[in-house]
């Protein structure tokens, strides 16, 4: 009777309050999609459930302030960590540079370029008008 008490138990607890429970078991930082594996193995959802509830419980972790991603999809519990090390910084160490952010800004440059020639061009062409007399010989005979 005790164990379908401690079930009854485990099913009421909110999702992100296993999370936290299980990191701190575990005492060590986590990837998201094993977090999910494992509440749901404690709390017995059905493949079904597990999908239904996936990005409900990855927003509780990130709004909740006992978790903090220290790396790409790796959560940790902040207690853990120093407060620098709990930033941005934190997950730009880990992440692998893929220079595509080289790329685009050579391609951005290469646009830029590519404007300014075009505004030259349109300059130029601007200041021929200005200059052109048949304009003025059209309206003249117009009138």
């Amino acid at each position: 009777m005790s164990d379908n008490l401690a079930k009854e138990k485990v099913r009421e607890t909110a999702m992100v309050d296993v999370a936290y429970e299980l990191l701190q078991e575990k005492g060590e930082a986590m990837l998201y999609h094993d977090i999910m594996a494992e509440v749901s193995k404690v709390k017995g959802f059905t493949e079904e459930e597990t999908e239904n509830y996936i990005a409900q419980l990855y927003t509780e972790i990130n709004i909740d302030g006992r978790f903090v991603c220290v790396g790409r999809n790796l959560w940790g519990i902040r207690a853990w960590y120093p407060t620098e090390q709990a930033t941005d910084s934190a997950v730009a160490a880990n992440v692998k540079d893929d220079d595509y952010d080289d790329i685009d800004d050579k391609l951005f440059d290469e646009d830029e370029d590519e404007m300014g020639e075009i505004e030259d061009m349109d300059d130029a062409y601007h200041d021929d008008e200005e200059t052109d007399d048949y304009d003025d010989k059209v309206k003249e005979d117009v009138v």
